[in-house]
């Protein structure tokens, strides 16, 4: 029988995505792991697979076309075991109707799909040696083949996971919202059980007289602006600046500088605040918590979210156990993700996640501020500029090289005093930065 293709949803907050490209026309045969297509989602352009065999009938959205709603069908297929044409007749009544071009008006007759249900309690991964084998159930369970691999890679029985693909098979899609980074997934379902709502309209237009254009958000930009507008309104922050000597951090990254050079590393001061963000994070383990309804979520490591602005709009790449790495480690890694973000080519479990953010606006001289929390994280660290500053150096007067920086806490699962200690701790370990290599 004729398979319908359905907008997936690529991520947790996915609500709807552009249909960038195709990577086949009608006509052309599929197998199970094949690319069918390129989607912009609110983070990233990601690669649509195909968890059916089959030949492609119909195309029904156009390349270029935005806002395409998750669920909506894209393309139809005739299954391997269909040996009759595709019944054309249930799509011109309106099973599933061809979405015009970007710009036109779009018509989407099937219902949004139900997202991914995640069963508790959740699997473990393994430790370094690898996570447990998967249940042989799994070969049983209708998934794609990718699926599969990925599954018994992080060790994650599929008989826990609902799929969101063609009959409720398994997807890609479906295991990274819950491998390794799944907590975050958890959590975002306590914040927020329908985390692909709509953001809520304005309560009025704007008439105005100005000479003006009027631009469409990007899928980024929409749920930047839903996230930010439900932290605010739900999330009591705190806020804790310290002014931190940078004098012997930036003495020390000369040093480690020269010493990299031969193997073209340059460490920047946001990598070493990244390190010392993290050791503080597990020198204080309160504030590395997530507030979850009746819960509370204590992180065992520190994973770091690092703000990177993007031309849509701005996305966190994700330094896992960044206490346990190294500088040029850690330096490597947000160079190399920083440049995907950019593109456009993170996957989700590069950026879903993360226990803590820190977000730098040094390098365009803003001397402070105050950032606003990333649910369902408890905590953000705000960057200022280093600057010459007159300061108390062994009780006198002089001149150093003072950087201040602010905590946004989450008052509901962190105590102003515990916030005080982190930021303390921080202070500490950027003013005696020989502490960040050994």
């Amino acid at each position: 029988m004729p398979i319908e293709l359905k907008m997936p949803a690529l991520s947790p907050t996915m609500e709807e995505g552009t249909l960038a490209r195709w990577l086949v026309k009608e006509g052309d045969k599929v197998s199970s792991g094949d690319l069918l297509a390129e989607i912009e989602t609110d983070k990233a352009t990601m690669e649509f697979e195909a968890v059916d065999e089959g030949i492609v009938t119909k195309i029904l959205v156009a390349e270029g076309t935005g806002g395409v709603k998750v669920g909506a069908v894209i393309a139809m297929i005739q299954g391997e075991d269909d040996q009759g044409a595709v019944d054309k007749g249930a799509v011109d009544k309106g099973d599933a109707q061809p979405l015009p071009p970007a710009g036109g008006e779009q018509v989407v007759s099937t219902p949004q799909p139900v997202k991914p249900t995640i069963k508790t309690p959740l699997p473990q991964a393994g430790g370094a040696g690898g996570g447990p084998a998967t249940p042989q159930s799994n070969d049983r369970v209708k998934a794609s083949p990718l699926a599969k691999r990925i599954a018994g890679n992080k060790g994650l029985d599929l008989t826990t996971i609902s799929g969101t693909g063609p009959n409720g098979r398994i997807v890609k899609a479906d295991v990274e919202a819950i491998s390794g980074e799944g907590r975050s997934a958890v959590v975002a379902q306590v914040l927020d059980p329908d985390p692909r709502r709509e953001t809520p309209a304005p309560t009025q237009a704007i008439d105005t007289d100005i000479p003006h254009e009027v631009v469409k958000l990007s899928n980024m930009r929409k749920t930047i602006a839903r996230r930010l507008t439900e932290s605010k309104q739900t999330v009591p922050h705190i806020y804790l600046t310290v002014d931190v000597r940078l004098d012997a951090l930036l003495k020390l990254r000369g040093e480690l500088n020269a010493s990299l050079e031969a193997r073209g590393i340059k460490l920047s001061v946001n990598d070493m605040l990244i390190k010392a963000l993290a050791l503080a994070l597990v020198q204080v383990p309160k504030c590395n918590v997530s507030f979850a309804g009746d819960n509370m979520l204590q992180y065992a490591r520190a994973d770091i979210s690092v703000a990177v602005s993007v031309p849509t709009g701005l996305i966190t790449p994700i330094i896992v156990d960044a206490a346990n790495k190294s500088l040029s480690k850690i330096s490597t890694e947000v160079a190399e993700l920083a440049a995907r973000a950019k593109d456009g080519k993170l996957q989700p479990h590069e950026y879903q996640g993360g226990t803590a953010s820190i977000s730098n606006m040094g390098m365009m001289g803003i001397k402070q501020f105050d950032a606003v929390i990333n649910p369902p994280q408890a905590m953000i660290l705000a960057v200022g500029a280093g600057e010459k500053r007159p300061y108390i150096v062994d009780n006198a007067l002089a001149i150093a090289t003072v950087m201040s920086a602010t905590g946004s806490f989450d008052h509901r699962a962190i105590d102003g005093a515990d916030g005080a200690m982190f930021m303390k701790i921080f202070k500490e370990l950027v003013e005696n930065p020989l502490g960040l290599v050994a």
